[in-house]
């Protein structure tokens, strides 16, 4: 990896400005977290240009795309988008999101008699966390479906990935499976089915797209991916050049639509809880014993396994969930906007260009609780603050390459595609 400062670099990129509180002065990175963001860049360049493809990647930068283009800024305990804060439980500190208007109204649920609500749930949320413990409050609002993660005492030691040397991606946080023999095909030939939503699923379709791949967007009618609502910029920057795709997941024809699109992909990417999919029909395993795709992305907030299967993260609750904040005297604060997100966004492509050229059939599992915590290294920051040597820079953002499709301009063409390559 090339010789950097650390602090220069995290200064420069434009994510320093989104990390520290609104009155006080930007904050440093954690401790090694610059070196392994510049690791999975230099990595990432590398695979392309084994495959013949120039990337221009500033890894550092893209994390700060989505404030810069939404016009968001650094809010110390509240994350720049506002939809999450940090708050003071009775023996740590943990992170609530309230990014749905679903989970507003869970809250009654998740503290009872303890909440007495005014217009504004946080003020009301705040005091009622403020005597009970963390641990509590993260299991009953996993039973609920509410994003609340922990913050973790100290360093996550959790391992960087749970399958063997010979797995592709396993230096990478990710969890792969085998399920079969496939010969490894170019990214040229491969389709890429993306299901998922926002900011990480979308941003490995893209750099996969850029390594050749075609990429269709699969959407439901009902509830397209809530980045079509933000800005239409930052969405025109992940989507441009993708082909869409719109069914309706509530009916037996769009759920035949959605398993003829399934069966037809090399390469899928989700990022839904398990029993989402299962409830439309839909099995990843199932799909992948019997030939179809041969590679099967799965970004979750905490893995597809066990209870942690049906839980719930966000960008900015699930980097605070693997200890991926900075610290103040005044306590911890987000570190950039929504960072676990386009992490684990990198981490996924990487892991897809692995299991690509390995060959075979992969099931792979990244969740953004298991990517903020290999990022995190030490919850630390450096001293460096603005005013010392070094020029802050401002978020910023890649030029688009075009303007994304309209909602399901690509349905009647993809779908007949797929039936006559049945």
């Amino acid at each position: 990896m090339r010789d950097v400062d650390p602090v220069a670099a995290w200064a420069g990129s434009g994510a320093m400005a989104l990390t520290g509180r609104a009155e006080g002065p930007a904050l440093g990175p954690p401790v090694g977290f610059v070196e392994r963001v510049l690791a999975l860049e230099e990595r990432l360049v590398g695979e392309f240009r084994s495959l013949g493809v120039a990337l221009d990647l500033d890894a550092l930068a893209l994390l700060g795309e989505r404030a810069a283009l939404a016009g968001l800024r650094r809010q110390g305990d509240r994350s720049c988008g506002s939809a999450t804060r940090l708050l003071p439980a009775g023996d740590g500190w943990l992170a609530l999101s309230l990014a749905r208007p679903t989970d507003v109204e869970l809250l009654a649920a998740w503290l009872g008699n303890a909440v007495t609500w005014t217009e504004n749930p946080w003020s009301s949320v705040a005091p009622a966390v403020a005597d009970r413990s963390g641990a509590e409050l993260e299991a009953r609002a996993a039973l609920l479906g509410l994003p609340v993660a922990v913050l973790p005492q100290g360093r996550d030691h959790t391992p960087a990935a749970g399958n063997g040397d010979a797995s592709p991606a396993s230096d990478l946080p990710a969890v792969a499976t085998p399920f079969g023999d496939a010969t490894p095909a170019p990214l040229d030939e491969l389709l890429v089915v993306d299901l998922s939503s926002l900011w990480a699923g979308p941003l490995c379709a893209q750099l996969l797209g850029f390594a050749g791949a075609r990429v269709v967007k699969v959407e439901s009618t009902r509830r397209p991916d809530g980045a079509r609502f933000g800005p239409p910029v930052f969405f025109d920057l992940l989507h441009a050049g993708q082909e869409s795709v719109a069914v309706d997941f509530t009916t037996p024809a769009g759920r035949d639509d959605l398993r003829r699109l399934l069966e037809a992909a090399d390469v899928v990417i989700e990022a839904s809880r398990p029993r989402a999919l299962q409830q439309l029909g839909i099995d990843a395993e199932a799909l992948l014993h019997n030939g179809r795709p041969r590679l099967w992305l799965s970004i979750t907030g905490y893995g597809r396994t066990g209870d942690a299967a049906q839980r719930v993260a966000f960008g900015d609750d699930g980097a605070v969930a693997g200890g991926l904040v900075v610290r103040d005297n005044d306590g911890p604060c987000f570190c950039a906007d929504a960072i676990a997100d386009p992490l684990t966004g990198l981490v996924a492509a990487a892991a897809v260009l692995d299991a690509a050229a390995a060959g075979g059939r992969w099931l792979l599992d990244v969740s953004l609780r298991r990517v903020a915590a290999h990022f995190a290294a030490e919850a630390n920051t450096s001293p460096a603050v603005e005013g010392a040597d070094i020029i802050v820079a401002q978020p910023r953002a890649r030029p688009s390459r075009g303007v994304a499709a309209p909602l399901g301009a690509h349905t009647e063409a993809v779908l007949e595609g797929i039936g006559r390559r049945a």
